[in-house]
């Protein structure tokens, strides 16, 4: 009787057609969906409750001290971090000594990518006592301002970094705000600002900071908020903020999970006076830093109900 069941050869036969058939298939076929399941456009992304009106940014102090341009061009595009402001000493090498065309090549490397180049960070201060080292220090500082506006910087920031001892109050005041008014003066003709850190044993007192832009008494000099302990003292940090709010020019930030500092409520108060500038991260380096920009972003954009 002849068997229905196929020869060895034929069964060859047919597990070959059949690993053909499979071998020309693509290989997402293998899991075929509906096609009412599969979408037609991608899915977009997560999208903010609302319009951002504050650009976040980075200081290369310490986070980015160790990159040059190019790679903090790099990682803050990679992490929509839109500015960068520039501390001197730092491996970028954006320094006085840059020739003209070395500052045009700066300007153009941040003016082609998506990162804007928007402070440079100096270390001058003008509280000293000793008048030679004063005037040395505000020729230094025009000589920055100038290099700010070669590589496309929008200003500069500066210090006042303590009270000396045996030197009345008022009298540190009124010599670091006449300092500051010169030099608001020159930044005006280069198009630039001064951005005064609120900085230094005593100097970071918000009522002293105030004082101080009342002597500088100059549109182009304001204050770089720092996000420090003593913003919370005397009447409090509302009462304190309010000392400056209409001379805020820029903003650092620690880290943002610090718990010592209400980070909500002051981006509830610059989203209130209407700030439209730079919060600039000014925290420590890190061996995943991009990771850690990421964070830190959802962070800050959470802290404004944004996300």
């Amino acid at each position: 009787m002849k068997s229905n069941l196929p020869t060895r050869r034929q069964f060859l036969q047919t597990a070959a057609l059949a690993a053909s058939t499979i071998a020309a298939t693509p290989a997402f076929a293998a899991d075929p969906k509906p096609k009412s399941a599969v979408p037609t456009q991608p899915t977009p992304l997560p999208i903010l409750s609302k319009p951002l009106r504050m650009h976040l940014g980075t200081v290369t102090y310490n986070l980015a001290m160790d990159w040059d341009i190019a790679t903090i061009i790099k990682n803050c595009t990679e992490t929509k971090f839109e500015g960068v402001e520039l501390r001197t000493t730092h491996k970028h090498g954006v320094e006085v000594s840059l020739s003209k065309e070395q500052r045009a090549e700066v300007k153009k490397r941040f003016a082609d990518s998506p990162v804007k180049l928007w402070s440079l960070g100096s270390a001058f201060d003008y509280h000293t006592t000793d008048q030679a080292k004063l005037k040395k220090d505000i020729a230094a500082t025009k000589e920055y301002i100038a290099l700010a506006a070669d590589v496309g910087a929008t200003g500069v920031k500066v210090r006042p970094n303590g009270l000396p001892k045996d030197v009345p109050v008022e009298k540190t005041v009124e010599q670091i705000g006449r300092s500051l008014r010169e030099l608001g003066e020159f930044a005006k003709n280069h198009g630039q600002e001064i951005r005064v850190e609120v900085h230094g044993p005593g100097t970071s007192a918000l009522p002293i900071i105030k004082r101080i832009m009342d002597v500088a008494d100059h549109k182009q000099v304001g204050v770089c908020w720092n996000s420090n302990p003593t913003d919370l003292d005397g009447a409090g940090f509302d009462s304190n903020f309010d000392l400056v709010k209409d001379k805020l020019f820029i903003v650092h930030l620690r880290d943002l999970y610090l718990e010592d500092y209400p980070f909500r409520k002051l981006f509830t108060r610059l989203n209130g006076i209407g700030f439209t500038g730079f919060c600039l991260a000014e925290i420590p380096p890190s061996t995943d830093p991009v990771r850690v920009m990421r964070y830190y972003r959802s962070l800050w954009l959470s802290y404004q109900n944004l996300l």
